[in-house]
């Protein structure tokens, strides 16, 4: 394998005008307009790519949010391509409360997704794709590679919700507590305890254990009120359980790599084990100490999760 660039946290900050020049300059970034609003996109595809990689974003996340990340997957000669989906980043918002977490049913993601790849990506990359999904990004890519014709090589997904950790709250509590709201009509309010946005202090952070890189995904959802979003909806929350009960009888046909984060308490790794013993061509990789956004880690684990990344890349025909 070729050597791969590595960015730190040790350079990052010295290198925080390079990615903040190559951003705005060479990231083309537009709008993809669908039935119910515009969805904010980016893509930059270097003059010789090996293969393109398409993120598919977590809950909260976006584009901006991604920005070391497509810098270093451009220097590798990856093209990229992402979207904000519905709800969130500069996507439209459905609710009139832009912080409310909402969608109406959790499919209408993977729809916004094959929307995405059918008229951006397959149009302007005729070569190798590869599906790269964090967090609720993971269960969303499953979902489009399960239900949506595709060319797809492969899919390597970080810690990929395939069913939520619900701390202190029995599963089947959260469960029907959310069946019940959506039943009263109140599906577009927040679930017990969720609240518009409010970063958490990092030494309370369920995110990451780099600081450097917690602090810069703070500042730039300071600097532009506009990505933030706050917590999730009972509709959200319904939907989301909904369609985890339907992945149990999903088959993939194409190779899929998963990384676990051994300290996760955001998504439920039991899911992503039983998931991975249901498919054919899977493996599940579990990653020492690290907390649940292993792509924004700090760097002996982000690099490990990275390096298997590249290595899968490379293995895909």
């Amino acid at each position: 394998m070729a050597i791969m660039f590595y960015s730190t946290e040790q350079n990052l900050l010295t290198q925080q005008p390079e990615i903040t020049q190559f951003f705005q300059q060479q990231l083309h970034k537009a709008q993809l307009t669908t039935d119910n609003g515009d969805l904010y996109y980016g893509y930059v595809i270097p003059e010789h790519a090996k293969a393109a990689i398409v993120i598919c974003s977590g809950r909260i996340e976006g584009l901006d949010k991604y920005q070391e990340l497509i810098w270093e997957l451009y220097k590798n000669n990856y093209a990229v391509f992402i979207i904000d989906h519905q709800g969130q980043g500069r996507s439209y918002r459905a609710l009139a409360n832009p912080h409310k977490g909402f969608v109406n049913k959790f499919s209408d993601y993977a729809d916004d997704l094959a929307l995405f790849d059918r008229l951006i990506v397959s149009k302007l990359y005729q070569g190798k794709k590869v599906i790269l999904g964090h967090s609720m990004g993971g269960a969303i890519a499953f979902d489009f590679l399960t239900r949506f014709e595709h060319n797809y090589s492969g899919v390597f997904l970080s810690s990929p919700m395939f069913d939520i950790f619900t701390k202190g709250t029995p599963k089947p509590l959260a469960k029907l507590a959310a069946r019940a709201a959506c039943l009263f009509g109140f599906n577009k309010h927040y679930a017990f305890g969720q609240a518009d946005y409010l970063p958490d202090e990092f030494a309370q952070n369920d995110l990451t254990s780099s600081e450097t890189r917690y602090d810069l995904f703070r500042q730039t959802y300071q600097t532009d009120s506009a990505l933030q979003l706050g917590g999730v909806t009972y509709g959200w929350l319904n939907e989301a359980f909904g369609f985890m009960t339907t992945i149990e009888q999903q088959q993939l046909s194409i190779p899929l790599f998963i990384a676990s984060a051994e300290h996760d308490t955001v998504v439920d790794n039991q899911a992503q084990l039983a998931l991975v013993h249901r498919q054919s061509n899977a493996i599940l990789q579990t990653f020492a100490n690290a907390k649940h956004e292993l792509l924004f880690e700090q760097d002996t684990i982000r690099k490990a999760v990275l390096s298997r990344f590249y290595q899968f890349c490379d293995s895909l025909t």
